[in-house]
Order: structure tokens, then C-alpha cells, then sequence
């Protein structure tokens, strides 16, 4: 099996069009279309196949991608290492809005001062993460979760409460801590139908009885509080935002902590880069609590 074949065949499915990746590799299509030809009979399986009008890949063209990935990486990090004694290949982290805002921050800024390894962010929702985890995009993820998916390694970061989003001025502004049933008549702030937290959030004021009123639904914790500012409504949020100073955050004891972690794919091999993020990610764990005052 020749590596021209599988760096061309990466190239492709980072494209999925082969016009696209011929031009990149600076071959014509058909140089193209005979390499990941002879790649597929070598592995005696179809790499991609067409769902409409587009091209796929098949599930042992993903592995072929993944696998090819992190062959580029393994690559280029010796030879630059070899010639310059570091590597400039950059170290990609995937998290979500919520965990870059509020999470991950000083953790970020550690490393940019602390290591020579270049670093690239990518926002992602919590399937994104994984899969760019998965399929080598990303070296780490950052992510809630609540199970551990097949093939990949969790480290815990940090777990937040979930807390009740008020103006100063609320009914139940004063107090240290609620339950749900402390919500029973309020209007709430919610993500869309069918989001994780919405499911969630309805399910436990169901099974406690409590009476509520969709009010607003909104994506992402900013917007969320800001609406609580309108004096719309009031909303659950994670622990860990950055609360305005005309809202108060409330801890709802009887809804479970939320567990962030670090996600890295089994028997993937580690650049130096990787584990000294990991190791800043770690270090920092605990920064959000002291930005809170907690």
C-alpha cells in the first residue's frame, strides 16, 4: 500500500469532491480517481459511495480517514521535530460555546503563554466534538456528557451545578438555594424542543409536579440570560456563566451536577502538544469557581 494513496485518499474525504481535492493535490481527476481506486482494491472495501447528488464516506472510509490523519500528524511532527527540534503542527481543541466561554478560558490562555505549540479552536455542540474526536480533526474535546461513547477516553475536568437565572429583584432572589418545586408558576427560559437540557429540564419538573410556563426559547447561555434581563422570564443555567450584575444565580439542589470532560480517542497517538493541553486543562480546572467567588 503506498502512502501517496492514502494522503491523496485524506485529501478527498476532507472534500468529498474530487475536482476540489485533484486541484489541492495539484493532480488531474483521473491521477486522483485511479490512487483511491487502487487504495480500495488493496483494502478489498469501498472507501465512499453516493447518497443523492453527494459522495460519503463509507464507515471503513472514515476508519481509512482517521487512520490517515493521524499518519499526516505522526509525519509531520518528526520530521519538523527532526529538522527544527519542535513542531509547528498546531494542537486542535473542540468544546462547545458554552465551555469556551465560561470553562476553558484561562486554560487556553495558559497554554498560548506556556507552550511553543500552536493551537486551533474549533466550536462545536457535543456531537460535533465527538465526532471531530473520532475521525482525528481534533486532538481533544471538551464536552458534558453523561455516558461514556464507545472508542473514546474520558478525563473528568469539572462538574457545575445547575443554577436558577433571576433578576435582583425576583421573588426568589434572596435565597441560597431551591428546589424544583420552588419554581412551581414561574415562566422559563428554555432551549428549543427536542435539546438535551429542554428534555431534561421538563422531565424533572414533571416528575416533581411542578406547573410552568414556556416563556422564551433560546440557544446558548448568553442569550438565555440576556432575556432573563428583559424580564421575561427566568431560566436554568449552568453554574459556571458569567452571571450579569443585574441577575442572581441560584443553586437548584435537586437537579445532578453537570460533568465536563476531556475526550481523547483510544489508541491515539499523543503529540506533545496534546498531552501539554491536556496537562493545562487539568491545571485550570478549578478556575471558574474562584472567577465565580466560589
Amino acid at each position: 500500500m503506498k502512502s501517496d494513496w492514502i494522503e491523496s485518499f485524506l485529501v478527498f474525504s476532507e472534500c468529498m469532491n474530487f475536482t476540489h481535492a485533484a486541484e489541492r493535490l495539484h493532480i488531474s481527476q483521473p491521477a486522483l480517481h485511479v490512487k483511491i481506486k487502487k487504495l480500495s482494491e488493496q483494502l478489498q472495501t469501498p472507501l465512499y459511495r453516493k447518497s443523492g447528488k453527494e459522495l460519503v464516506l463509507t464507515e471503513e472510509g472514515k476508519k481509512v480517514q482517521t487512520f490517515a490523519r493521524e499518519m499526516r500528524d505522526r509525519s509531520s511532527t518528526f520530521f519538523e521535530e527532526l529538522r527544527h527540534g519542535g513542531s509547528a503542527q498546531p494542537v486542535v481543541l473542540a468544546a462547545g460555546e458554552g465551555a469556551f466561554l465560561y470553562l476553558l478560558g484561562m486554560a487556553i490562555q495558559g497554554f498560548k503563554n506556556e507552550s511553543e505549540h500552536p493551537l486551533r479552536l474549533i466550536t462545536a455542540d457535543k456531537a460535533a466534538t465527538i465526532s471531530a474526536v473520532e475521525d482525528g480533526s481534533a486532538h481533544l474535546g471538551v464536552a458534558a456528557l453523561s455516558a461514556i461513547p464507545e472508542g473514546l477516553e474520558l478525563t473528568l475536568l469539572t462538574e457545575v451545578e445547575q443554577s436558577l437565572a433571576v433578576p435582583t429583584s425576583h421573588r426568589l432572589a434572596k435565597r441560597r438555594h431551591l428546589s424544583l418545586k420552588d419554581l412551581n408558576g414561574e415562566k422559563l427560559i428554555l432551549p428549543p424542543p427536542g435539546m438535551p437540557q429542554r428534555m431534561a429540564v421538563e422531565q424533572a419538573l414533571m416528575s416533581n409536579g411542578v406547573n410552568w410556563t414556556p416563556s422564551v426559547e433560546a440557544r446558548g447561555w448568553e442569550l438565555m440570560l440576556h432575556f432573563v434581563k428583559l424580564g421575561v422570564g427566568v431560566s436554568i443555567v449552568n453554574g459556571c456563566c458569567n452571571i450579569p450584575s443585574a441577575l442572581t444565580a441560584i443553586t437548584i439542589q435537586d437537579l445532578p451536577k453537570i460533568s465536563y470532560y476531556i475526550i481523547e480517542r483510544k489508541g491515539r497517538w499523543k503529540t506533545t502538544g496534546a498531552q501539554e493541553l491536556k496537562n493545562c486543562l487539568l491545571k485550570h480546572k478549578g478556575d471558574w469557581r474562584e472567577r465565580r467567588g466560589g
